[in-house]
């Protein structure tokens, strides 16, 4: 994926401004940075999640294969199935483990129940989960631990077999060994789709991603490979925010 001069604007308030970054194939990209300094709106930005939010304004280029996804002929539902997303809080529907993973595949049309068991238990086998819950597929998804549900939050996602994965500060409400889990899980993936993932934690960052950008009061200051970043920045804002000045 690739952004260009990309401006999103609430209302009157611009919330990121010139953003431009590549986004390289089967890597993990990490984004770090302050509260409010425009990471989580830039994320959304790459699978038009900000379409859902009243008085926004999008300007500028994000491109998903050399193709635009803006624009007035591009159904951001088909964008959204290429470039998937997890959230910060799990968000399981109330359904049973076997219907939240099959949901986005129902709602593309597939409804032939080997195909379904076939993708859903692969999806659940990609996010490391279907030791977890092969014999209690039934029940419902709630029941599940918050790491699980986080989980298979991530399975859903992958479902679809997305292009690229979202994932915004996935790890955020979760215990330290669900944590490791879904750090292990982001390392695993990497060798199947791209990741962008955004993350407070910069011990986080360091340890799944191949490059990492800064975000600071809406712009991006700087993006490198992750040692740079970390070892090496150009800009003085990074230095400080990795060592702790601010932040």
């Amino acid at each position: 994926m690739r952004a260009s001069g990309l401006n999103v604007r609430y209302g009157e308030k611009l919330a990121i401004g010139n953003v431009s970054i590549d986004v390289h194939a089967k890597q993990v990209l990490a984004l770090i940075g302050p509260s409010g300094c425009g990471k989580s709106t830039f994320l959304r930005s790459l699978n038009r999640m900000n379409d859902t939010v009243p008085r926004v304004v999008v300007t500028g280029h994000v491109e998903l294969d050399a193709e635009p996804i803006y624009g007035p002929t591009v159904d951001p539902v088909l964008v959204r199935r290429r470039v998937g997303m997890v959230f910060q809080r799990s968000n399981p529907f109330p359904k049973s483990i076997f219907e939240n993973v099959a949901y986005g595949l129902r709602i593309a049309g597939q409804n032939e129940r080997s195909v379904l068991a076939e993708k859903v238990e692969r999806a659940l086998r990609h996010a490391a989960l279907w030791d977890e819950v092969k014999d209690r597929l039934d029940e419902s998804g709630l029941g599940l631990s918050g790491g699980q549900q986080q989980r298979l939050c991530i399975a859903r996602a992958l479902a679809v077999e997305p292009e690229v994965l979202l994932m915004d500060e996935p790890a955020s409400a979760l215990d330290p060994i669900a944590t490791a889990k879904i750090e292990d899980l982001v390392s695993e993936l990497r060798d199947e789709l791209t990741i962008v993932i955004v993350t407070h934690n910069m011990q986080q960052a360091a340890r799944v991603s191949q490059r990492t950008g800064f975000f600071y009061m809406g712009r991006l200051v700087e993006v490198a490979d992750t040692t740079t970043i970390f070892t090496r920045p150009k800009e003085r804002e990074t230095e400080d925010y990795i060592t702790g000045r601010f932040g």
